[in-house]
């Protein structure tokens, strides 16, 4: 499956931006799907996950409450829709798909078999 992110953007600090990450090749239905998100200088760190089946979701301490990852099968993509950004938000957003994974794996990027080419979130303070 080739995933591909878009809706990165310079926002400004209490404002709102919302990530997609449509896919080809093989239907999103079939994969657990994840954000992860890079800093300059830092490690990826994992954001929000949806499982396969059923659609639970998982979110770091640092966005829930302010972040929600969701999935329409039938635009094959996934979103993440983050609310009340902060300066510690910037990074390099990027998605990732697994088949299979564990509810123990789902932070851990190594579980995640695709990854798109990352998004630009810059949010000022």
């Amino acid at each position: 499956v080739q995933l591909q992110a878009s809706g990165g953007g310079l926002v400004q600090a209490g404002g709102s931006l919302r990530l997609s990450c449509a896919a080809s090749g093989r239907t999103l239905s079939g994969y657990s799907m994840a954000w992860f998100r890079q800093a300059p200088g830092k490690e990826r760190e994992f954001a929000a996950a949806m499982f396969r089946s059923p659609s639970n979701t998982y979110y770091s301490d640092s966005v829930k409450g302010r972040f929600t990852i969701s999935r329409d099968n039938a635009k094959n993509t996934v979103y993440l829709q983050m609310n009340s950004l902060k300066p510690d938000d910037t990074a390099v957003y990027y998605c990732a798909a697994a088949p299979r994974i564990i509810l123990s794996s789902l932070r851990v990027p190594s579980a995640y078999d695709y990854w798109g080419q990352g998004t630009q979130v810059t949010v000022s303070s």
